[in-house]
């Protein structure tokens, strides 16, 4: 199968269904970041309350990409399409969900960097690009994004489970392989700030050019190297890393 088997011009209704639900999302979070505006780190939020958003967040951003996968992946269904369908993108969903706990953890890291001095926030800033770029660049990446741009393999793999759970369980199968493909750029958020929706658009633009665009695996070593640039850059600009901005965020509270 090639690689640009994926693709949103051959979706079946079912898997169509999936960017309705992913447009839903989309509203959600712009009606949250409105009431919240640009805030930093966990955004004063408990972890409850954090996943929930992160979530919302994920199914906003994740389910355009893994739409074309859920539409190959329905083909192997004789009935029952839009149930099944539904069942792989909760467990793919729920993938995403459980990162809600590391990604809790980084955001929390980003509250103690902007509380202490500001050269703590740039450095962590540093780290986070430079752990994209490089992991961008890695074997481990590459092949993680393979299995995503070509998935027949991995779907007759998954069309063999049985038992009622048996598309939850590939849902979170193919979630767990996203998520080691992805977690980087994920992780990209902190700096930019959670709650930064040009970023989020940006970022799930990206992800789905990498499952689904022409020249997926160039793309993708392009935004390591780029990744690895702002990791200098953000040194002598910080403004380039808005969600880790001390000056910013302490000016914001005090209007």
């Amino acid at each position: 199968m090639s690689a640009d088997a994926l693709s949103l011009r051959r979706l079946n209704a079912p898997a169509s269904v999936l960017l309705l639900a992913a447009a839903a999302a989309w509203a959600g979070v712009a009606l949250v970041a409105r009431d919240m505006g640009s805030m930093p780190g966990t955004m004063g939020l408990g972890l409850g309350t954090f996943a929930a958003v992160w979530s919302l967040m994920m199914a906003a951003m994740m389910l355009p990409s893994v739409t074309p996968f859920a539409s190959l992946y329905s083909r192997t269904f004789t009935a029952d399409r839009a149930t099944r369908t539904t069942a792989l993108a909760v467990g793919y969903l729920a993938a995403w969900s459980i990162a809600a706990l590391p990604a809790y953890g980084l955001a929390w890291l980003a509250d103690r960097a902007l509380a202490g001095h500001p050269d703590a926030a740039t450095a962590l800033a540093v780290t986070i690009f430079a752990s994209c770029g490089v992991y961008q660049l890695t074997p481990v990446k590459d092949r993680c994004l393979a299995r995503c741009r070509s998935p027949l393999g991995f779907v007759l793999h998954l069309g063999s489970y049985r038992g009622r759970a048996r598309d939850l369980r590939a849902g979170l199968y193919h979630g767990a392989f996203c998520l080691a493909c992805c977690w980087a750029l994920m992780a990209l958020l902190v700096a930019f700030g959670l709650m930064n929706v040009v970023a989020m658009v940006a970022l799930a633009a990206v992800v789905l050019m990498e499952k689904a665009g022409p020249s997926g695996r160039r793309f993708s070593q392009a935004l390591g190297v780029a990744s690895l640039v702002l990791a200098v850059l953000v040194v002598f600009n910080p403004h380039l890393a808005p969600g880790l901005e001390p000056a910013r965020h302490s000016m914001g509270g005090m209007s």
